[in-house]
């Protein structure tokens, strides 16, 4: 009878401790059964999204506030990003949204600049206004070998 109730309890840990990882692989990788509840969507089109990936941050002012979502290649041929943005976080209908490095060879991040609008986005909204990402590759290649 000992046996069983240690066996019994010694389950009940177990079950617990991998529910408490699968919480945390959860929360702290890019994919959160919880985020959807605490965030909204909204999109934006660039011309050029070169090193940008599933899971970047997204940063109001310095402040980490979301995370770019899906990407994809739009039916205008240009890279379109869904962003999920913290619900607590308005960002005005005239914002623009710039592709950025983090220092010189960082990964790249989404900065969101707020406009002046009083009109907030919505769930599902559209950011109009777009500056895609610096390509160095490209910049050297104009300085080096004079190419236009």
């Amino acid at each position: 009878m000992k046996k069983i109730n240690v066996e019994l309890v010694v389950g009940i840990f177990m079950i617990a401790g991998f529910l408490c990882f699968v919480y945390l692989s959860l929360q702290l990788g890019e994919f959160s059964l919880f985020a959807a509840d605490r965030s909204y969507t909204v999109s934006a089109d660039f011309d050029s999204i070169s090193g940008l990936k599933v899971g970047a941050i997204l940063e109001i002012a310095g402040v980490n506030v979301g995370r770019v979502s899906a990407i994809s290649l739009g039916k205008n041929e240009r890279a379109q990003v869904k962003m999920q943005i913290n619900k607590e976080v308005p960002v005005n209908e005239d914002a623009i949204a710039s592709v950025r490095t983090q220092g010189i060879i960082g990964d790249k991040y989404i900065r969101i600049s707020l406009g002046g609008s009083e009109v907030t986005l919505k769930d599902g909204g559209r950011i109009s206004e777009t500056e895609s990402a610096i390509d160095l590759e490209e910049m050297v290649s104009k300085y080096i070998f004079g190419k236009v």
